[in-house]
């Protein structure tokens, strides 16, 4: 009885010798752990395909677009300025800024201009604006025509002045618009010396 056994299980090994043989000879590997059974071909595991590089014309496409919209870009600040100057030539053009170095004794809420007794702007200002405006920032506040001569331009700033109480002051300069654009500077500055904001107006000449 033993020996029947001991002739089935080598009959069984050899066999299983005899097919792995098989298979090494056609190049295929069998899948670790199982036995390879005769006639058949033993599965083999494949790596997933790598993903396929995108094809060249779409690189070229891209390229394009993006092209396009720097163009674009360009174009859009070429006709805000050639819109500019059409609408506002320099022999009549009056610009005034708006620029901050406070902080302790006002808090900008809105800023009204008139010149020659007439509103020109009237700005509201968030809480954003006003720290870009303490960080250094200056504001185009108006952009305007005015024919030559004498003008007057007034400007009221609304804020919380010192002790958080409602503040509200006025500047006003006299300037004579001759040929060529004319620039004006708003200046809010903190008095320290008398603990309260101070308001000019700054003619650049």
């Amino acid at each position: 009885m033993n020996r029947n056994r001991r002739f089935v299980s080598i009959a069984r090994s050899a066999g299983a010798l005899l097919c792995l043989c098989a298979a090494l000879a056609q190049g295929q590997t069998p899948v670790q752990g199982q036995t390879p059974i005769q006639g058949k071909t033993p599965v083999q595991s494949e790596a997933p395909p790598a993903a396929a590089a995108p094809p060249a014309d779409f690189k070229t496409l891209d390229q394009q677009v993006q092209g396009v919209k720097k163009d674009v870009i360009d174009l859009n600040k070429d006709l805000f300025i050639l819109e500019e100057n059409l609408l506002f030539p320099a022999n009549t053009q009056v610009a005034v800024y708006l620029s901050m170095d406070v902080g302790t004794f006002f808090a900008l809420d809105s800023v009204t201009i008139k010149i020659d007794n007439k509103e020109v702007a009237n700005y509201l200002y968030t809480a954003r604006e006003v720290d870009a405006l303490l960080k250094g920032g200056v504001q185009r506040i108006y952009l305007g025509n005015q024919k030559i001569g004498k003008h007057e331009l007034v400007a009221f700033f609304e804020g919380k002045g010192p002790h958080g109480l409602d503040y509200r002051r006025g500047a006003s300069i006299t300037f004579n618009k001759g040929i060529g654009a004319k620039y004006l500077e708003l200046k809010i500055t903190d008095r320290v010396a008398k603990h309260e904001p101070e308001f000019t107006i700054k003619d650049w000449e």
